[in-house]
């Protein structure tokens, strides 16, 4: 379903209003994003493989229609992250503050229809439009968006499922509604199946055998 203008309006404004109750939250939550510390990640740069194209969502095609920017590639920004003390307590404290703010609710549930992405405006939201606000957030903070990229994966019950992949100087790492602990890519126990491209408003292949039309976790 698109937005209409006004709907977008408001949409935004209500983004603006959040960023500004989450700059808040985030003072708050530096104790906590302190939990799991920068120190406890692996030392080595490890990366999911590139295995050549792969198909869109249809729904995240729809998404790019009707929030352009969210998909937009900016080649000149830097395709990994590093990580610095402050820039890791940051991710942190958005992966445990939106986890704790948006109530889960799958599409068919919540909106009626099997796969939609958006921004959570209304604080419901499934799996992806965590992952979606999340990296609203994170590139609102000055995290370079080339390097935080929607992915589908098949996670524990053989469902589809998606996560958001930080590429950074640590490795790829997985932002999930599902924990508040980020994982290296390799240790989430999901198969992964593709993500966005770095490249290209396109998807990319990880080599996971089967990929799923929707998805449609909470």
């Amino acid at each position: 379903m698109r937005f209409a203008a006004n709907k977008m309006r408001d949409a935004a404004s209500a983004l603006r209003r959040g960023l500004a109750i989450f700059a808040v939250a985030t003072a708050a939550l530096t104790g906590a994003a302190a939990a799991q510390t920068l120190a406890s990640l692996p030392n080595a740069d490890v990366g999911a493989r590139v295995r050549g194209d792969a198909k869109p969502i249809a729904a995240w095609s729809t998404f790019c229609q009707d929030y352009a920017a969210e998909c937009a590639i900016d080649r000149t920004e830097p395709a990994r992250i590093t990580l610095t003390p402050a820039v890791w307590n940051t991710i942190v404290a958005v992966n445990r503050r939106i986890n704790k703010s948006v109530e889960p609710m799958t599409d068919m549930d919540h909106l009626h229809v099997a796969d939609r992405w958006d921004l959570a405006e209304d604080g419901i939201g499934d799996c992806e439009d965590f992952q979606l606000l999340k990296r609203h957030l994170l590139a609102e903070a000055g995290l370079p968006r080339r390097a935080m990229r929607m992915t589908v994966v098949i996670d524990e019950k053989g469902e589809g499922h998606a996560v958001l992949t930080l590429v950074t100087d640590r490795g790829d790492l997985v932002l999930d509604n599902k924990t508040n602990t980020i994982l290296p890519w390799h240790r989430t126990g999901y198969v992964f199946i593709k993500r966005e491209s770095q490249d290209a408003m396109a998807w990319v292949s990880l080599g996971g055998a089967t990929s799923p039309v929707t998805t449609a976790n909470r």
